[in-house]
């Protein structure tokens, strides 16, 4: 049967088809028409092989993937999978094969790069969202605690704890049907990641005889996992903030005949080892980098240091991974067709993502992507090029050769241990039809660890966390643990997933409360607080009333730093030091665009978060850490004290009479400079784009944002070293359970990631201001493309 593509009035497509595979068909098919440069770039994005046409500053990424075996986890995952998956999963991917050449010829970046649009293969969806994800449960804070405990002592290891500047968050909220207009659930919330161009949520509506939902996509992936709405039931999630990955500190050796083996709690055991070939854009020569991986997992910090991988002192330099040639050299590597598929060449959580050296890239997010300096701090580009690798011995074997030793670190993550990704959950979601249904699908949920809401037209309500957190020693939650004890071993077992009836409303914001038991580090309380102070305020919710929450702009984080201020001896300030005093103390917190009391506020807490981090206190931290650039971000003191302020302004160890003294100074250097512009006019958006456009890579093509981190409008920064904000809502959404024609959403540019459509940029005012887009599902009220699709 052919397939039908409707548009709405802002370019979304509704599709319609016969059965869900042509269904899953046609969404590969108008994907790939729409977003054929995003797909190809979070193809070779998943494979590693981003340098070759974007260049070196996406090879830190791109050495991570391949030493993480992502592609390869995504290949065990897919072999997995059941028949129907499996089958519905092709079906996308046949879809996307079947227009990406079209798609491409629409899209300038092609030509540009000169790239050619390859082919993807069954598995390519599972790679796309390991990339996308891999960063979410944010594994490199453990490396961060490791240098606060080496440097300022143990007692202070969750100093910094903060939802932290490499890690995706997002804001929830479930309502009952007794505190809204029409007596039915809403559902509502935003997507905190790092923002990039196009979109990573695609709007889109799927129907066919078996069900009819529409939701947010994430382009390259099949289904709505995340955000959905199905006329009679509605989902959505947030980042749980668990801990579901661990980090190993691995004794390796190399014995005279090249095998490498790691020390276990056994002793030493046999270790896969292989290199790859990695060609960077106008690099003169290609680099050989080698991919081990123990019992515990990948190595992803310290093969590097490898005789004959290249100088260990360049590790973070050499930032390439992988010669797509190379496929069949390569352990694992699966598909015999994967060396022709993978032309061109193809950056966490955003996690985490472009490049070995940008500190904003951390989150794709999640990690997202980042830019060179989009969060920043001084010290992180101070690292570049200073990566270190743990040190080699050399001990001789009985033959008289050699033998290497040296020290790494492994990754050990649930979709590599278990070969569980979670995709059988997808087409049950589609299927659903109440929050009992949406409940039994997410039970085989796996990666990342989500809390979930949902609610169905007969009141039914649901509030869980959904995903596989493994059962093992709370040591290897806080700090990278040794891989030969035998009690920092994974029991096999999964945690018991928390859930919470509903009164009223629930509210999820990445803060402690329903996940708590399963992490460490979780956002502060007060985005969560807010928005419950928000909803108490009414019983007679609708969808157009949810605008206000999602826009909020109190940012109650400033207490601290104000009861400071106050604190503060107005007599020995000077005139204008006791003028800023006074103003932010009048000051009501809101930090709206057209603020200039928040400009100030924001001036004031830079200075304060400068002279923090430059503190004796934090001498050694300041250091560069011996870990890859990739890691930046989450190793950065200046961005760590930024997003730890309120705490350290009350604990830690720099003394109190010396932080009193810091705010003072702080106060004196903003009265003696040029007064602060309206926050706005340098707290603008910084979207990260993979081929930016001359224009959009100057700064004042953005525009100007009201929120901040801690706000509801949550649109992040790094105090102290940037305004600019990288990470901000990748959409909104309301999803009205008595009329889904009610519902209401909005993404930050539009529907098409093709420069110069109509739909590229078209929902960018709406989401500026605030405002959200009508859900039209009426067919009668959609536009048909003028062909139908075979």
């Amino acid at each position: 049967m052919s397939i039908e593509v409707f548009r709405d009035a802002f370019g979304v497509p509704h599709l319609r088809a016969a059965d869900p595979r042509e269904l899953a068909r046609a969404q590969g098919r108008v994907t790939a028409l729409d977003r054929a440069w995003q797909l190809e770039v979070e193809r070779h994005r998943a494979q590693g092989t981003t340098a070759e046409f974007l260049g070196a500053a996406e090879t830190g990424w791109d050495i991570f993937v391949r030493q993480a075996r992502l592609a390869d986890t995504a290949r065990r995952c897919h072999d997995r999978l059941d028949a129907e998956t499996a089958a519905w999963l092709r079906a996308y991917v046949d879809g996307v094969n079947d227009r990406l050449a079209e798609g491409a010829r629409r899209a300038p970046e092609f030509t540009a790069t000169g790239l050619t649009p390859g082919r993807w293969e069954p598995w390519t969806p599972l790679a796309v969202w390991l990339s996308t994800h891999i960063l979410f449960a944010g594994f490199p804070t453990k490396l961060w605690r490791e240098e606060v405990a080496r440097h300022l002592g143990e007692e202070w290891t969750e100093l910094f704890a903060s939802d932290g500047p490499g890690t995706a968050g997002s804001n929830g909220w479930v309502v009952s049907g007794a505190r809204t207009a029409s007596g039915a659930p809403l559902v509502a919330g935003d997507p905190h990641r790092f923002i990039e161009a196009p979109g990573v949520y695609q709007q889109i509506r799927l129907s066919c005889p078996d069900y009819d939902v529409l939701g947010l996509a994430v382009p390259g992936v099949p289904g709505l996992a995340h955000f959905g709405h199905a006329g009679r039931v509605a989902w959505a999630i947030t980042n749980a903030m668990a801990d579901c990955q661990d980090l190993y500190r691995e004794r390796l050796r190399r014995l005279p005949d090249g095998r490498v083996e790691a020390l276990g709690q056994d002793g030493w055991e046999p270790a896969t080892a292989h290199t790859e070939t990695v060609r960077v854009k106008d690099a003169d020569t290609p680099t050989v980098i080698e991919v081990i991986e123990t019992a515990r997992g990948p190595v992803i910090i310290g093969a590097e240091s490898l005789e004959g991988a290249g100088d260990p002192e360049g590790a973070g330099d050499r930032e390439g991974a992988g010669d797509p040639e190379d496929a069949d050299d390569r352990e694992g590597a699966g598909d015999p067709e994967d060396a022709d598929d993978r032309e061109g060449a193809g950056d966490p959580e955003g996690a985490g993502a472009s490049g070995a050296g940008t500190a904003g890239t951390a989150g794709h997010s999640t990690a997202g992507h980042g830019t060179a300096d989009h969060g920043t701090a001084p010290e992180a580009e101070a690292a570049a090029g200073a990566e270190q690798t743990p040190g080699t011995d050399q001990a001789t074997g009985s033959g008289g050769a050699a033998v290497q030793e040296w020290e790494a670190v492994s990754l050990r993550y649930p979709p590599r241990v278990t070969g569980e990704s979670g995709f059988s959950a997808l087409p049950a979601l589609l299927r659903a039809r109440t929050v009992a249904d949406v409940d039994r699908a997410l039970d085989r949920w796996v990666e990342p660890v989500n809390v979930v809401q949902a609610a169905d037209v007969d009141g039914g309500l649901l509030h869980r966390v959904a995903g596989y957190v493994p059962v093992r020693d709370r040591a290897n939650s806080l700090r990278v643990v040794p891989a030969w004890d035998a009690a920092h071993a994974w029991t096999g077992r999964a945690a018991a997933m928390p859930r919470a009836a509903v009164d009223g409303h629930a509210v999820m914001a990445n803060a402690r409360g329903l996940a708590a038991p399963l992490g460490v580090e979780f956002a502060p309380p007060h985005r969560a607080e807010r928005i419950a102070a928000l909803l108490d305020a009414s019983d007679s919710w609708t969808p157009e009333a949810m605008a206000a929450v999602h826009a909020d702009t109190d940012n109650p984080s400033a207490r601290r730093l104000l009861e400071r201020v106050r604190a503060t001896d107005g007599s020995a300030l000077s005139p204008a030091a006791r003028r800023v005093r006074a103003v932010l103390l009048a000051w009501d917190r809101r930090m709206d665009a057209d603020s200039t009391d928040a400009g100030l506020y924001a001036a004031v807490r830079g200075a304060v978060v400068r002279r923090l981090a430059a503190h004796p206190a934090f001498t050694e931290l300041r250091e560069p850490a011996p870990y890859p650039a990739l890691f930046r971000p989450w190793l950065a003191l200046g961005a760590r004290v930024g997003l730890a302020l309120e705490t350290l302004l009350v604990t830690g160890p720099v003394p109190d009479g010396d932080v009193a003294g810091i705010v003072r100074e702080a106060l004196e250097e903003v009265a003696a400079g040029e007064a602060p512009p309206a926050w706005g006019v340098t707290h603008r958006l910084a979207p990260w784009q993979a081929l930016p456009d001359a224009d959009d890579a100057a700064d004042d093509q953005w525009p100007g944002l009201g929120g901040d981190h801690d706000c509801v409008l949550s649109t992040s920064s790094v105090p102290g070293w940037t305004d600019r904000s990288a990470r901000a809502s990748a959409a909104r959404y309301v999803w009205d359970l008595a009329d889904r024609d009610r519902s209401l959403w909005v993404v930050p540019f539009g529907a098409s990631g093709v420069a110069g459509d109509p739909h590229h940029r078209d929902q960018l005012p709406l989401w500026l201001r605030g405002e959200l887009a009508p859900v039209t599902t009426d067919w009668n009220d959609l536009v048909k493309e003028d062909h139908e699709q075979d």
